[in-house]
């Protein structure tokens, strides 16, 4: 089943006298459950896709279908709403409350969801909150600030922060481009599990020893998909 559908997505921005085309007619389907790398170098038009896929940004022309509904056609509100239910995000420089323990950090999502969603009260929050932090190993650590973890720790609270409102889509950005060998082979290993469990999962990245892990892998060139392969 189609998760997500780019069709004929066209994104340019103006620098100066310059018009840089930065996607140029892109059409991809990504299933559900699928686990999947868009990897391609600096320029390529592989972060601006993922801006567009986690509802970021919107093209300039074409249409953007998010688990059947046109996002092309909502407005800001009800795409933050809509991002917020369907896509966690995790990133290579965490982007972590650092005055906030991780507990206070994955509770995070859910208190803005609490906003639409009045069945999020802070018992269900916090409950929530625990057993996602549980799933990915950090049950000690719940309560420490992110200068108190290990570069694998934050990351690992940063990617319960993106579970803990059960998202359809795990989108994560260069998601081992701050931690060692050893760590990323970690990191990498729960996206694998997490996706064994049903979740989408789509890694950006310029490391092709990271996109080799993915079961299906688009290489961008020039704001296209030049091509696709799976493994």
């Amino acid at each position: 089943m189609a998760l997500i559908e780019l069709k004929n997505i066209h994104k340019h921005f103006r620098m100066g006298d310059e018009d840089i085309h930065a996607l140029n007619d892109v059409s991809v389907v990504i299933n559900q459950g699928d686990f999947t790398s868009i990897v391609g170098t600096s320029g390529s038009g592989k972060s601006t896709l993922m801006n567009i896929i986690g509802l970021l940004d919107l093209p300039g022309e074409g249409q953007y279908f998010l688990d059947g509904i046109n996002t092309t056609e909502m407005s800001d509100d009800e795409l933050s709403e809509y991002r917020n239910q369907k896509i966690g995000f995790v990133f290579q420089s965490f982007n972590l409350l650092p005055k906030s323990s991780a507990l206070k950090n994955v509770e995070m999502p859910m208190q803005y969801a609490s906003s639409y969603n009045k069945k999020l009260t802070d018992e269900l929050i916090r409950k929530m909150a625990l057993e996602t932090l549980d799933k990915v190993g950090l049950s000690p650590r719940v309560h420490h600030l992110p200068n108190e973890l290990s570069g694998g720790q934050r990351q690992r609270v940063a990617i319960a922060r993106a579970l803990v409102n059960n998202p359809k889509i795990l989108l994560a950005d260069e998601p081992t481009g701050a931690l060692d060998s050893k760590t990323s082979e970690e990191i990498l290993n729960l996206f694998a599990e997490l996706n064994k469990q049903g979740v989408t999962v789509i890694i950006v990245t310029h490391d092709n020893k990271v996109a080799n892990r993915c079961r299906r892998i688009l290489r961008m060139t020039d704001g296209k998909i030049a091509e696709e392969s799976r493994s």
